[in-house]
């Protein structure tokens, strides 16, 4: 029988990353929701061998990884070879979700449609503008961008395959033309883009149901079952508890007690709508909102024991982890190095402490 938790940390490269370029983990996980920039940029510098948020951001300020709204309603990074079929398959269902938020807001199709023709000119030729000077430029033509309207413009903006993220600016982020950003950006046909997100769904996250790649993907349980019918014989299921899990073929997962500080937002955690395999239900309280997607975990062998936070200085971060229970001497020296790596991955030295 295969053990869940070992097989995730494999198929997701968290015990054992394989990986030197960003974009490639971003491909093989298929998406990264990137809700928290930071977060997220951890979220595959953990997976990564050697990449360190310097390399990250130069990944996303040269537009290797992207950053837009996908699947699901929030951001997520992807790379520019997948953005546009990955928008063509799930941006229907997410303005189908966000249809009654665009009535209230008075935002129909020609708004839109006028919206985008405006941005687009304004971003021609690599021209990358921040939220704010887009928003002047809409105010200016008219269009009222108050209240929720500026922010449902960009997200349908970039949901009709208008923009993407474009280079921040210093701490700022820009948005840039999708067809200048990604112009080898790969066009598949429905079924085709189906079956390739479910196989990069189930080979980056597995094992998982068809209930955990429904909530992953935004798509109906039609579709997911449509997407296994369509490379299914490329996967391996298996029945535990009366579940059926699929995976990719041939994986023996390495067992690892080494710890990891795993970000909030973690593919992780929100990769499946069952996390049980993670995390008991006595502890689910003591992490964020009762939600374990918006904490940043301890886990040690693919279990959560703890929560922490980070503090920033100068030349400092302060790690501050709060376990749910004592930790033994083994365990305290596999956070104690968990920690150091994250430290690295800064680039700054490391204070810890543990919360009492």
């Amino acid at each position: 029988m295969m053990n869940i938790t070992a097989q995730r940390l494999q198929s997701q490269h968290i015990s054992v990353p394989v990986f030197e370029k960003p974009a490639d983990i971003v491909q093989q996980l298929g998406a990264v929701q990137s809700q928290d920039y930071a977060g997220a940029k951890w979220a595959i510098g953990m997976r990564s061998q050697d990449a360190t948020d310097a390399v990250l951001e130069e990944a996303f300020d040269a537009g290797s990884i992207l950053r837009t709204h996908v699947m699901r309603p929030t951001w997520h990074f992807v790379t520019p070879a997948d953005i546009r079929w990955m928008l063509e398959l799930t941006a229907p269902r997410v303005n189908a979700l966000a249809a009654g938020m665009y009535r209230n807001l008075e935002l129909d199709k020609a708004t839109f449609t006028r919206c985008n023709k405006l941005l687009a000119k304004a971003l021609q030729g690599d021209n990358y503008l921040m939220r704010t000077e887009l928003m002047t430029l809409l105010e200016k033509a008219k269009i009222v961008t108050t209240g929720l309207r500026g922010t449902h413009i960009m997200f349908r903006a970039e949901l009709d395959g208008i923009v993407c993220s474009g280079p921040r600016k210093g701490k700022q982020f820009t948005y840039a033309l999708l067809e200048e950003r990604a112009p080898q950006a790969k066009i598949l046909k429905r079924e085709e883009a189906l079956g390739e997100l479910t196989l990069r769904y189930f080979n980056g996250h597995g094992p998982a149901t068809v209930a955990d790649f429904v909530w992953w993907s935004g798509l109906t349980a039609t579709d997911a079952r449509k997407g296994l019918d369509i490379v299914g014989r490329q996967l391996t299921p298996e029945t535990i508890a009366g579940q059926i899990y699929w995976c990719a073929p041939g994986t023996i997962p390495v067992k690892s007690n080494a710890a990891c500080l795993l970000p909030a937002y973690d593919e992780y955690t929100v990769g499946y709508r069952d996390r049980s395999a993670m995390i008991i239900a006595e502890h689910e309280q003591q992490v964020s909102r009762g939600n374990v997607i918006f904490s940043p975990q301890v886990l040690i062998n693919g279990r959560t024991v703890g929560v922490w936070q980070r503090t920033l200085q100068k030349d400092t971060v302060t790690v501050t982890i709060s376990p749910f229970t004592p930790l033994n001497k083994v365990q305290l020296q596999s956070v104690t190095a968990a920690a150091k790596r994250y430290a690295k991955f800064l680039g700054l030295a490391l204070r810890l402490t543990f919360a009492k």
